[in-house]
């Protein structure tokens, strides 16, 4: 089959190898689309895999085509999504019900080839079936919709309550979808990209607001406060802003991954406590049982048309691009959210 590793720090390249051999409890997948997430951009840019050569790639859709021999032949065919996190079942986050905490977790296009490639294996037990009305091409933004979703779940969110997002990346869009979605009232985005702004506007935002142009904690002062901050962008600035911007007895959600040291003074770490927020993590988005509800939920309100992410799709590559999308994707004005790698298409 064809494939596109990365086989050192910033080279990529597209190959022939071997159609991944199943376990007894795996189903092989031809891959429809699959696409570019954050979290690959580091493995491409530095070197950041287990191994070379790696296969990256775990957003995906597609068919599958072989089951393993634990696996009922009537899976055969299924139109799927596959959730990339693979767990133990036997550690105590597992057992307590909360696999995104596993202690001993595998993740495809990460710890084992990904679906950057014609065919993928996955365990049976994280495939989720594709309601017909639903594309291909939709279907491979189920997983990082997944994240916003399970973020917005993290604490209590009031129906009619105002949200604040930092940072209008593909993740803070689906926090953004998932608020419209389950009822949020005024919902702000923050962001220095006006492209994505834009986009935020069409999903669902209210509010949309330039840094560069508005001066954030002057124009809270004088408008609503946010009962909710959803931190995405994993910037030094922007999680000291979400403690700051946060209304008092708001809560503040964690979302984005950090690169770099964070300094609060002293008198923006105290604001926790004097506004008594509370504060938490989002680590992906799975749930019991596994993978939990966030992936039907996701696909149910795509099917009801609750949410609409064909937009978020600026781009679509073949494989034989290799790493042209990554550099897209790098630019620093980049006007691309989520790019798809075309590898089987839509079903004729």
């Amino acid at each position: 089959m064809k494939a596109l590793a990365v086989e050192d720090k910033q080279i990529m390249c597209l190959c022939e190898t071997e159609i991944p051999e199943l376990k007894d409890k795996e189903v092989l997948v031809k891959v429809a689309y699959c696409g570019i997430c954050g979290s690959d951009l580091p493995r491409f840019f530095d070197g950041a895999v287990h191994n070379f050569p790696q296969i990256l790639g775990h957003e995906f859709s597609g068919t599958i085509v072989k089951a393993g021999k634990e696996v009922s032949e009537g899976r055969l065919g299924k139109r799927v999504i596959g959730a990339p996190l693979m767990v133990c079942g036997k550690c105590p986050s597992c057992r307590a019900g909360k696999p995104q905490l596993c202690e001993h977790y595998g993740f495809i296009g990460s710890h084992q080839p990904g679906a950057f490639a014609e065919y993928v294996a996955v365990p049976e037990e994280n495939i989720i079936e594709v309601p017909d009305q639903v594309s291909f091409k939709e279907a491979a933004l189920v997983e990082p919709f997944t994240v916003g979703l399970h973020a917005v779940e993290r604490l209590p969110f009031r129906a009619g309550e105002a949200a604040l997002i930092l940072g209008a990346g593909a993740i803070g869009l689906a926090v953004v979808a998932a608020l419209r979605a389950r009822g949020a009232g005024k919902i702000y985005i923050v962001d220095m990209n006006e492209q994505r702004l834009e986009f935020a506007a069409k999903i669902g935002a209210d509010v949309t607001l330039n840094p560069e142009k508005v001066k954030l904690e002057e124009y809270f002062r004088q408008n609503e406060k946010a009962g909710v901050v959803f931190e995405t962008a994993g910037h030094p600035i922007t999680q000291v802003q979400a403690i700051t911007l946060a209304g008092k007895g708001g809560k503040v959600i964690y979302v984005g991954t950090s690169h770099r040291d964070i300094t609060f003074r002293p008198q923006e770490f105290e604001q926790i406590f004097r506004k008594e927020l509370l504060i938490t993590g989002n680590m992906m988005s799975y749930s019991a049982p596994f993978p939990g509800y966030e992936w039907k939920t996701a696909l149910e309100y795509m099917e009801r048309g609750s949410v609409n992410l064909k937009e978020m799709i600026t781009g679509i590559y073949p494989l034989e691009a290799e790493e042209e999308p990554f550099w897209e994707l790098r630019k620093k004005d980049s006007g691309h959210i989520k790019i798809l790698y075309e590898i089987g298409g839509e079903e004729k």
